[in-house]
């Protein structure tokens, strides 16, 4: 294989030997960081303060899997909408592919949580605790003294008092922010069964972002190997402009007053800074890399040294490998248009199941092995059960049931009116009675409404069996 290419056979952080290849990215600044930086907060913003907005008293966003309670945008849902969740994560995997289509792994750099903490929060913190990656370096080589316990143990804590706060707020969308602010106010000893979850979680954050850090994007995510299948030459990446950067004679060191155009020497001045401030420790002049996560910081960096040396920005920018070497302009592919039919089509039909959607769930089934009767004064009768949901964060007062499609009467075993608590179900039997002359059929479909006082809070259709004779 081409030693050009050898780069391919391994990941950047592992060393010959298979062992840890610690990487030590430059502090990043720049125009992209800036704008990164802003993204960073609002969805930084967005995680911790989501689970205390409460809309109609329902929480923003919850998913609490043990008790079967989901919040979303402050609609709740429950096991019965699920069919609505699935659609919503078809949608957001449709999504997230068609941007790594068109834009390759934009996600990673500006919207995954993962690199969000890492580069927004805990980088940071190292960036200020033990100084950019010169001083990293040389602090990780100097031997156990006061300096480095003291920086060490400061970082370390700092670590591991976030980590532990990020697992509160992800404890908060499961359980729920109030009950989790009752263990708060309780205190640890009377919820052992939350806390020490609670406490194993806080590890796992704590060793993600203290050690494991890109390894998570390089090996554990699964996103990551999905470009090799949905990125091609038409897709946008964080792309060195090779054509530009070595032209016929390659890289050079940069000379004042050199014209590197007329010498078919390229604007790269083999000055490094792409790859000191790579958080994954790639060299992006490789060319398109699985570990690359698209974070621009690269960007950032070439654009601030060609701007110190005179020569024009954009050696490093997005683009797709046909901008680069034909030049040609962005293009909406033939599988851009299907992956972009099949999110509207999903989008569409998410929005219309939305709009039909109950606030109530009624169910009525004929009680089973029971047939009609014949009452005393000569109706048909048969008996039904029926279940509601209320899907609300509201009690329903004076609930009843109206026939709709036929004309009959119904009578309830219990109260005729009674009431369903929010989020609550109630269960029960009753009877319908209907004059024999208005069934056509043995088997007849009729449609029950369920009111709460005068509103119509569901429909349901139901069959009613008769006998042949009145048919």
């Amino acid at each position: 294989m081409d030693n050009q290419e050898k780069f391919r056979d391994s990941i950047g952080t592992m060393d010959a030997e298979g062992k840890r290849a610690w990487v030590y990215p430059k502090k990043p600044s720049g125009a992209f960081y800036k704008y990164r930086t802003y993204v960073s907060y609002f969805l930084l913003l967005f995680l911790f303060s989501a689970p205390f907005i409460k809309i109609n008293g329902n929480q923003f966003l919850l998913f609490n899997v043990l008790e079967r309670k989901f919040n979303i945008f402050g609609f709740p849902f429950w096991p019965q909408d699920f069919y609505l969740f699935v659609i919503s994560m078809i949608i957001g995997v449709v999504f997230i592919a068609l941007f790594t289509v068109a834009f390759g792994r934009i996600f990673c750099g500006w919207i995954c949580p993962q690199t969000i903490f890492m580069e927004m929060v805990f980088r940071r913190i190292e960036y200020a605790i033990e100084g950019d990656r010169g001083k990293q370096i040389r602090l990780d080589k100097m031997p156990w003294n006061k300096e480095k316990i003291l920086k060490k143990g400061s970082k370390w804590t700092l670590f591991a008092i976030i980590s532990f706060l990020i697992a509160n707020i992800f404890l908060a969308y499961l359980i729920g922010s109030d009950q989790l602010i009752k263990y708060v106010i309780n205190g640890p000893s009377s919820h052992l069964g939350t806390f020490i979850p609670l406490l194993i979680f806080t590890a796992v954050f704590y060793f993600i972002f203290a050690w494991f850090r890109e390894q998570v994007c390089i090996i554990a995510c699964p996103y990551g190997r999905l470009q090799g299948v949905l990125l091609d030459n038409k897709s946008i990446v964080v792309a060195y402009d090779h054509k530009r950067g070595e032209r016929e004679k390659g890289r050079q060191k940069f000379k004042k007053n050199q014209d590197r155009a007329v010498e078919g020497v390229g604007d790269c001045i083999e000055c490094a800074q792409c790859v000191h401030v790579c958080p994954t420790g790639i060299d992006i002049r490789n060319g398109t890399q699985l570990e690359c996560v698209n974070c621009t910081a690269c960007i950032d960096a070439c654009d601030s040294i060609m701007e110190s040396v005179n020569l024009p920005k954009g050696l490093i920018r997005y683009a797709s490998e046909e901008n680069i070497e034909k030049k040609a302009k962005f293009e909406f592919t033939p599988r851009l248009k299907g992956y972009t039919a099949v999110l509207t089509i999903l989008t569409g039909l998410l929005i219309g199941l939305l709009l039909i959607r109950s606030d109530v769930e009624a169910k009525v089934l004929r009680l089973p092995g029971q047939l009609f009767e014949i009452t005393e004064n000569g109706k048909v009768s048969n008996v039904f059960t029926y279940r509601l949901l209320n899907k609300t964060n509201t009690e329903m007062d004076s609930v009843h049931f109206r026939l709709n499609s036929i004309k009959g009467e119904i009578k309830m075993v219990k109260n005729e009116y009674f009431s369903i608590e929010k989020g609550g179900s109630e269960k029960g039997t009753f009877f319908i009675e209907i004059e024999p002359a208005l069934l056509k059929d043995s088997k007849n479909k009729i449609e029950i409404e369920v009111y709460s006082k005068d509103r119509i809070i569901d429909r349901t259709s139901t069959n009613f069996m008769g006998p042949r004779s009145f048919n």
